[in-house]
């Protein structure tokens, strides 16, 4: 992520510097060629996972689910995959949606079944806006109307207080209802230069790679510092709860491995495979 950019975002919006210094320093990485889902999995996709394997989710396991109420997050026993909010049904209600509620060892073995993978990070990048930096997939300026995300559903907000504003006021009136919308729904002017979708908003995304600095001695928050002593999972994309700058090309979340929620989900990938072409697959 060049400094401008940095600087930029810094201006924007709250949270200081150290919040965005993982995403630096910029730099080239060289990876082999691979393909990627065009789209996040469905909930019908996963559906068809869980009939043919029996699976349970770790939610599941666990006994609940989590979303966030009207000021903070909150667990309940009904919600899973199949639940993602009280009265209503994944497969049923919202098929071509996402997925969610599905943690890393849910997402793995999905991907396995299919005979996929995860992406690791760098793979998620490079999808997500091409051989040349750009803040969006779509390119270097904003555009609410490309993605699913809160801007999208509230108008421009500056900071967490606005932020918080709009959510009490959906709450009030939808509750912990996922905004997601199908995938792909924003296509093609949301879409990537490789014609990948959803790479900003719907959901944020689960990749293969563990949160590392991109640099030794690099200065970050003391709480990404942790999450990288503790091995969490690199979360890319955003959701359709974020604001802008979480839905940026760069903007790295950490998260525990066995953590799920109401707006986390994942695609695949897989190595690449000369004289092939899967189906759903973009070549990147």
């Amino acid at each position: 992520m060049p400094l401008a950019h940095l600087r930029e975002v810094i201006h924007q919006q709250q949270y200081g510097r150290e919040w965005f210094d993982d995403e630096a320093p910029q730099h080239i990485r060289e990876i082999p060629a691979f393909r990627i889902d065009r789209t996040p999995v469905t909930n019908i996709d996963f559906h068809a996972f869980v009939t043919a394997t029996g699976y349970r989710t770790g939610a599941e396991a666990r006994g609940f689910g989590l979303m966030y109420g009207a000021t903070y997050w909150q667990t309940d026993p009904r919600v899973c995959w199949h639940t993602p909010a009280p009265g209503i049904d994944a497969v049923t209600d919202r098929p071509e949606h996402p997925v969610l509620h599905v943690n890393v060892s849910d997402a793995e073995a999905y991907a396995r079944w299919a005979g996929k993978r995860l992406p690791t990070e760098i793979e998620w990048e490079y999808a997500a806006h091409g051989p040349a930096w750009a803040p969006y997939p779509w390119g270097a300026d904003w555009n609410a109307d490309a993605l699913a995300c809160a801007e999208h559903w509230a108008g421009t907000l500056h900071n967490l207080d606005e932020w918080s504003t709009w959510w009490r006021a959906r709450y009030s009136h939808q509750g912990p209802n996922p905004g997601t919308t199908p995938v792909g729904a924003f296509s093609p002017i949301g879409d990537s230069p490789y014609g990948v979708a959803d790479m900003a908003g719907n959901v944020a995304e689960w990749t293969a790679s563990e949160y590392t600095p991109y640099a030794c001695g690099t200065q970050i928050d003391p709480a990404l510092s942790a999450a990288m002593l503790l091995r969490y999972r690199v979360v890319r994309g955003g959701g359709w709860k974020h604001m802008r700058w979480q839905t940026r090309t760069t903007e790295r979340i950490a998260c525990v491995s066995n953590y799920s929620s109401f707006e986390i989900g994942f695609r695949c990938a897989a190595d690449d495979r000369p004289n092939t072409t899967p189906e759903g697959y973009q070549c990147a």
